[in-house]
């Protein structure tokens, strides 16, 4: 039987009246931290690059997991502006990495309907990955069933002085007044401004910090944390932390 779901993400009049309920609990949107691969390499005496080709094996797992359970939006932290200071070899790998992927899974993207957004300064990447990332974008436009954000050369504290920016340039150029910015301007502004509510952020690995990720969005999303190493994080686990984010109350600051 097909699954549908409501627009507010909770389980649609077809899935109650047949006692299905919504395998994604109400999330929407869901993020995450990937992390844990040179470790997951490093306990199994293995060079830290396989432990990242282990995690792109574990991105696309749950992508298609994602897209099948009925998460409308998967935004994965991919590499940020900070992971420029690892080791340039490192960087060379995980670049290559991100060439193969996009090669190789584009025309899955396509055949499922997944759209493909990217967020963070791209454009700084070598130029014959943001060829490939125009491309895959342009030929993923038009799909609608699941949006798979990765965040890219990303920070959230930069992707805020942007925002801000342009907002001052709009209070600059007289089309806005100061004392009539709002938060909406500041989220229309953000990489993000397209994409519903972020729901639910995980991180793996056991680290508990947000790591300048999605700071802005993630205000009144649901945490959860994990002792798996990304490498290890899958179907059962992605279901583990839905099953957490479904038995919490959420109140957005209220009672």
């Amino acid at each position: 039987m097909k699954l549908t779901r409501s627009r507010n993400g909770s389980a649609s009049p077809a899935q109650a009246s047949a006692g299905i309920s919504d395998p994604t609990y109400g999330a929407r949107h869901v993020a995450i931290i990937m992390d844990g691969n040179g470790r997951w390499a490093k306990r199994k005496h293995l060079p830290r690059a396989l432990g990242h080709k282990k995690g792109v094996e574990a991105v696309r797992n749950i992508v298609r997991v994602a897209g099948k359970m009925g998460v409308e939006v998967m935004t994965l932290y991919a590499f940020s502006s900070e992971n420029w200071n690892r080791p340039e070899e490192e960087i060379s790998d995980l670049m290559g990495l991100l060439r193969q992927y996009i090669q190789s899974d584009i025309d899955e993207f396509v055949e499922n309907g997944v759209r493909l957004k990217v967020i963070g300064n791209y454009k700084a990447l070598d130029s014959d990955i943001v060829a490939m990332i125009d491309n895959a974008i342009l030929k993923t436009a038009g799909n609608d069933r699941m949006t798979l954000a990765v965040a890219l050369n990303y920070g959230a504290q930069d992707e805020m002085r942007r925002a801000v920016q342009y907002v001052a340039n709009l209070v600059k150029q007289g089309e806005l007044e100061p004392d009539a910015i709002g938060l909406d301007h500041i989220a229309g502004a953000l990489d993000t401004a397209d994409l519903p509510p972020l729901d639910l952020l995980i991180r793996t690995s056991g680290e508990l910090r947000l790591s300048n990720f999605l700071l802005w969005q993630a205000a009144y999303s649901e945490l959860y944390f994990t002792d798996t190493l990304w490498p290890d994080f899958d179907k059962a686990e992605f279901e583990k932390a839905l099953q957490s984010f479904g038995a919490r109350e959420r109140r957005f600051g209220g009672r």
